[in-house]
């Protein structure tokens, strides 16, 4: 137990110091009134807006933006990993595919987005459409770019062992990949949060995003805070599961 608290504080604990630090700084100087507390509420406001509000952002607003990011997640990850396969596969889908993939996270998501709610008007699915946009990038680039670059040695031995290339996908690509890939899971999953936000921001009913922009609109300001802050800890919250599993997968492999 003492091990693992000696370690958990040397990783830790001077960015919890510096939390701590920079949390005491911000309610000084708000409090001291250098900073009208309409722009900038102090900590102290930003809990008590979140303890006011608690019933109405964990019961109403964050459920939506969950299911939101999970099943934006979920899409970009499945066709993320299979069209970064394809495009390793196919020399041909490599070169169609991968200049509309550049295109596509060139566009302001900001600028697409109200084209997404004409198409699927203010349903959950206009949410996930900009969650897939801004998600599915990542994993598709992570996915092709570690399938291409792994264990040519290794391949080149199977080959002269008689092996197939789907065996040597296998065996040996998929494996050399996962460390990329994870990576760019990583990714994605906190952009998952940033994209479900902008939807409800621009088009929604409910959700951490649409309660920001009517908070934002009344100058509720350390509402907003709250808001962004719980939004904040979701996507930590989420970056932490999947390098956990990362870890577990990669300590599997042996890597």
């Amino acid at each position: 137990m003492k091990a693992k608290w000696k370690k958990w504080t040397e990783e830790y604990g001077l960015f919890v110091i510096a939390v701590i630090l920079l949390m005491s700084i911000w309610e000084w100087v708000v409090r001291q009134g250098e900073i009208p507390s309409f722009i900038l509420p102090s900590p102290s406001a930003i809990w008590g807006s979140f303890q006011e509000n608690r019933q109405l952002l964990l019961e109403e607003h964050l459920p939506a933006t969950l299911k939101e990011t999970f099943i934006g997640f979920g899409i970009s990850l499945a066709a993320g990993l299979l069209f970064g396969a394809l495009m390793h596969f196919s020399r041909i889908v490599e070169k169609v595919l991968y200049p509309f993939l550049v295109i596509s996270q060139t566009i302001p998501t900001i600028a697409i987005s109200p084209i997404f709610i004409m198409w699927f008007g203010y349903s959950i699915w206009s949410k996930i459409a900009v969650t897939f946009l801004v998600a599915f990038f990542p994993i598709v680039v992570s996915t092709y770019d570690g399938l291409k670059a792994g264990g040519r040695e290794y391949q080149e031995l199977l080959q002269t062992m008689g092996a197939g290339r789907w065996t040597i996908f296998q065996k040996i690509q998929i494996p050399m990949a996962l460390p990329s890939i994870l990576s760019g899971i990583k990714m994605s999953v906190v952009y998952c949060v940033v994209g479900a936000t902008i939807g409800e921001w621009l088009g929604a009913s409910e959700g951490l995003g649409y309660f920001s922009r009517r908070m934002s609109g009344n100058l509720q300001a350390d509402a907003v805070f709250a808001a962004i802050f719980l939004l904040s800890l979701l996507g930590m919250a989420l970056f932490v599961l999947v390098s956990l599993l990362e870890k577990q997968l990669l300590k599997q492999k042996n890597y």
